[in-house]
């Protein structure tokens, strides 16, 4: 983990919350691959994506059709968000916590929380394909490093204590069964419990958009964000009253909520200039993928491995809420993914200018909020000299104690 998300020192409540949202990070940081990856894939292969709008703009298509092969290459996404990111941080969190047997053991038990809506609805079968499932990143978050925590708690429990030959049976054993119990906590606790989140945060948005309160919605978005619960915030609840107000108005406000690449952008500046150095080199590519490619969970690892950082966010995300109200603008339709060129389709023509300004407000509140929170890189920079201070020390004592050569 340690070659992902730079350890917290420390022994307050401060350092311990960091070095819990550091352990989440470290569930997610080995796998940014597979996100750019379904992040590329996203913004190529939808219908408003980089390929067919390309082809509209020549004439190779007609405007309201999509190239096949798109549509072909787009039935990877869906399978990659609910199946397979889910599976590999239930993997790594597990791999952290036992090794290769708690990766197995929580790539399995991860398996229970996907298929939970349809696992408890009577008479369903869970699909071969992603259709009526959503992406459980918290619940991967979750139950993978238990799982793997439980595996090791019964390793150590039985160390010592079995006859010889029967070792690779009972570990076999041990990790099908403890594996299959956690698959079926998914399905029937911990399942419940993440959707009952969601409903949570799900109602306290409805209620301050009621109290015509936007603004202070961000206080609710962003850690929900940072959660994995974007998708649930957005298409559950934000897209649907969004839907009702544009067919009056023919925009809403509500598409911009969460869709709004600003505040990860923001934050990812800040982390570029006064990040821990150890990271800083991934930030790039994560900036290319979540503002053009629109996939914001590229900089959630970001934000757990420094959680204070989810002030910036807030920020970002309220001064940006708050320019679109003061003005009255919207969007006809869901930006998604939230890329830039999403916000671009989705724009009206008389709010595209206001709305690409509403969106560099919030990257640069974000990005300076975020800076001062890193302390300009003095925080890390003084971590640095006290190392080398260290080491000096080190190396004089070495001299002084050393013999004199002949």
């Amino acid at each position: 983990m340690s070659d992902f998300t730079p350890a917290a020192t420390g022994t307050g409540v401060r350092a311990r919350i960091q070095r819990g949202g550091a352990f989440l990070a470290g569930m997610i940081m080995p796998n940014l691959g597979a996100f750019i990856a379904w992040g590329l894939i996203t913004a190529l292969f939808i219908p408003n994506g980089w390929v067919n709008e390309i082809a509209r703009n020549t004439g190779a298509i007609a405007k309201d059709t999509n190239i096949p092969f798109a549509d072909q290459a787009l039935t990877l996404v869906g399978p990659m968000i609910v199946w397979l990111l889910p599976i590999l941080i239930g993997f790594t969190g597990g791999r952290l916590v036992h090794g290769n047997r708690g990766a197995v053991v929580g790539a399995v038990a991860t398996i229970g929380v996907i298929v939970s809506p349809l696992a408890l609805q009577l008479g369903a079968t869970p699909p071969a394909d992603a259709s009526g499932l959503g992406p459980q990143f918290l619940g991967a978050l979750i139950i993978g490093p238990v799982t793997g925590l439980l595996l090791k708690l019964w390793d150590r429990a039985i160390a010592g204590k079995l006859k010889a030959g029967f070792e690779m049976l009972v570990d076999n054993f041990s990790a099908g069964i403890i594996g299959g119990v956690m698959a079926m906590v998914g399905v029937f606790l911990l399942g419940p419990i993440v959707f009952a989140i969601a409903d949570a945060f799900g109602a306290a948005v409805k209620a301050l958009v009621a109290a015509n309160l936007l603004p202070l919605v961000s206080i609710i978005i962003e850690p929900a964000k940072v959660l994995f619960l974007n998708n649930a915030l957005n298409h559950g609840v934000l897209t649907p009253i969004g839907a009702d107000q544009a067919a009056e108005a023919g925009k809403s406000i509500m598409f911009m909520l969460e869709a709004n690449p600003g505040p990860g952008l923001g934050i990812l500046t800040a982390m570029l200039l006064f990040g821990p150095r150890a990271i800083r080199a991934t930030v790039p590519a994560a900036m290319v993928v979540h503002f053009l490619g629109g996939i914001h969970e590229i900089y959630f690892p970001y934000v757990l491995m420094k959680p204070i950082l989810i002030i910036a966010a807030i920020a970002g995300g309220a001064s940006g809420v708050l320019w679109f109200s003061i003005f009255k603008l919207g969007l006809v339709s869901p930006a998604s993914p939230g890329s830039i060129f999403a916000w671009i389709v989705a724009s009206p023509p008389s709010d595209l200018l206001l709305n690409m300004v509403g969106i560099l407000i919030s990257a640069a509140v974000a990005a300076v909020v975020g800076s001062v929170l890193l302390g300009f890189g003095r925080n890390e920079g003084a971590a640095m000299d006290l190392d080398e201070a260290k080491a000096q020390s080190v190396r004089n004592k070495n001299k002084k104690t050393a013999p004199a050569e002949a």
